[in-house]
């Protein structure tokens, strides 16, 4: 499936397109094109230079890294809707206590494009099914 880019530029940065490693990896690596530091438990906005035309029936997710997700830093992972058309940003947390530095260039997610089920909503009786959850059901 081709996927149009939509690029969006930064001063004295140079544009990175999503990269796979490897031709059948799942993810795509994702680029920061600013320098930041996140603060410890802050959340931070990174835009990455670019945003999707993806058909309807498709969104977007940026994963966090592995390598990222050991050390505290996680990527949070909204949809990227198929009629979005702005920039794309990885929201990435600093889960430690130290502050972490962001550089312009630093892989920062992994871009990953899913087919979704468009539901149609219909109202339900729930007396059908009840409504007992959070382990109702047991612990094994």
């Amino acid at each position: 499936m081709k996927v149009k880019l939509i690029r969006f530029e930064h001063e004295g940065v140079d544009f990175k397109p999503p990269f796979r490693a490897h031709e059948n990896d799942a993810g795509a690596d994702i680029y920061s094109c600013i320098d930041v530091v996140i603060a410890p438990h802050q959340t931070v906005k990174i835009p990455i230079g670019f945003g999707l035309e993806l058909p309807d029936g498709f969104q977007a997710n940026i994963y966090p890294r592995t390598g990222m997700t050991v050390k505290g830093i996680v990527t949070e992972m909204p949809p990227i809707d198929s009629g979005y058309r702005g920039e794309i940003h990885a929201l990435t947390t600093n889960l430690t206590d130290k502050p972490f530095h962001v550089e312009v260039g630093m892989r920062v997610g992994q871009l990953v494009i899913t087919p979704v089920v468009l539901a149609d909503f219909i109202e339900y009786d729930i007396k059908q099914r009840g409504d007992a959850g959070f382990g109702s059901t047991g612990l094994f």
